[in-house]
C-alpha cells in the first residue's frame, strides 16, 4: 500500500484502513467544542493537559514506526493528522493555562515528546541493524499500548461501584469498538501483529464498558444518598481516598483501550468528562478531583 491509501493488491486491508482513519479522524476532533469554550473564556478552567501530550507521543511513535517499516499509508496519514491536532491543542492550552499548569505541561511535553522520542529514534537508527529496526521498534509501540491497558479497569470499577454509568457513554464505547475492530483486521490482514495485537485489548475493555453501560445505565434510586435521607452509606476514608483518585484518572483511561496506530479514546472520554464537570451546578474539583496539569 505504498502509493496510498487504498490498494488493490490488498483492498480488504486498505478497507479497514481507512475504516480506522475515519472513525479516528473525527474521534481526534472531539475535543474541538471543549478548546473553542477554552478560546471564548480564556481560561483552561482547570482542565487536564496530559491526555494530549501523551497522544502527541503516541502519534509521534506511531508516524516513526510507519516510516520505519513503509508501506503503512493509513498508520502515517491518521497518525500525521493527529499530531497536528494535538499539537494545535497543546499550544491553545499553553496560551490560556494558568502560569504553574503551563510549566508542568512544558516539562511533561519536553520529558516525553522530546526527550523519551529522541532517545527512541536514536537507539533505533544508531544502534540497531536495520533489519532489526521494525522488529525493536514495534516492540516498544506494542509495549506502550500494552502498559497503558490497565488504566480502564478504574472507570469498570468505579461503574461497578456505583451502579452508574453516567459518566461512561455508549457512544464512545461503540465506536472504541469500532475503531478497536478495524485496525485489529488491518494488522491481521497486513500481518503486523504490533498493530493487531493491542486491539485485542482494546476489543475486550470497549465490549466490558459497553455491557456496564447496559447494565447500569439506570442508576438505582436507592444508590442515592440526598441530603435529607437518614440513613448514609458509610465510607471510610480509604475508599473515598481510592475512589477520588479512581475518578481522576478518568480521563486518561481510554489510553488503555487505545488504538496502536493511536490514542484517540482518550480524547473522546476526556470530552465527555469535561463537558460533565463544566455543567452548571457541577464543579470539577468535587466531583472528579481534577487538577490542572
Amino acid at each position: 500500500m505504498a502509493g496510498g491509501l487504498f490498494s488493490m493488491e490488498h483492498p480488504w486491508a486498505s478497507a479497514f484502513g481507512i475504516l480506522g482513519n475515519i472513525v479516528s479522524f473525527l474521534v481526534f476532533l472531539a475535543p474541538t467544542p471543549t478548546f473553542l469554550r477554552v478560546y471564548r473564556k480564556k481560561s483552561t478552567e482547570g482542565f487536564s493537559s496530559v491526555p494530549y501530550v501523551v497522544a502527541l507521543f503516541s502519534c509521534a511513535l506511531w508516524i516513526f514506526y510507519a516510516l520505519v517499516k513503509t508501506n503503512s499509508s493509513p498508520l502515517l496519514t491518521i497518525n500525521a493528522f493527529g499530531c497536528v491536532v494535538e499539537a494545535a491543542y497543546i499550544i491553545l492550552y499553553l496560551i490560556y493555562a494558568p502560569p504553574a499548569a503551563r510549566l508542568r505541561t512544558l516539562a511533561a511535553f519536553l520529558l516525553l515528546n522530546v526527550a523519551a522520542f529522541s532517545l527512541i529514534v536514536v537507539v533505533t537508527v544508531v544502534l540497531v541493524a536495520e533489519p532489526h529496526r521494525v522488529k525493536v521498534l514495534g516492540s516498544i509501540c506494542l509495549a506502550f499500548s500494552m502498559a497503558v491497558f490497565v488504566a480502564p479497569m478504574s472507570v469498570i470499577l468505579v461503574v461497578i461501584r456505583t451502579k452508574s454509568a453516567e459518566f461512561m457513554p455508549f457512544s464512545l464505547s461503540f465506536f472504541l469498538t469500532l475503531s478497536a475492530v478495524a485496525w485489529f483486521f488491518y494488522g491481521l490482514l497486513t500481518k503486523d501483529l504490533y498493530v493487531a495485537l493491542p486491539n485485542v485489548g482494546g476489543f475486550f475493555f470497549s465490549s466490558v464498558q459497553m455491557v456496564l453501560y447496559f447494565c447500569y445505565r439506570n442508576p438505582k434510586a436507592a444508590a442515592v444518598v440526598l441530603p435529607t435521607t437518614t440513613a448514609t452509606v458509610a465510607q471510610s476514608p480509604e475508599e473515598e481516598m481510592e475512589e477520588m483518585e479512581a475518578m481522576e484518572e478518568m480521563p486518561l483511561t481510554a489510553q488503555a483501550a487505545a488504538l496502536p496506530a493511536i490514542t484517540i479514546p482518550v480524547l473522546a472520554e476526556l470530552q465527555k468528562m469535561e463537558q460533565e464537570v463544566s455543567s452548571p451546578g457541577r464543579s470539577p474539583h468535587k466531583y472528579f478531583g481534577i487538577k490542572a496539569f
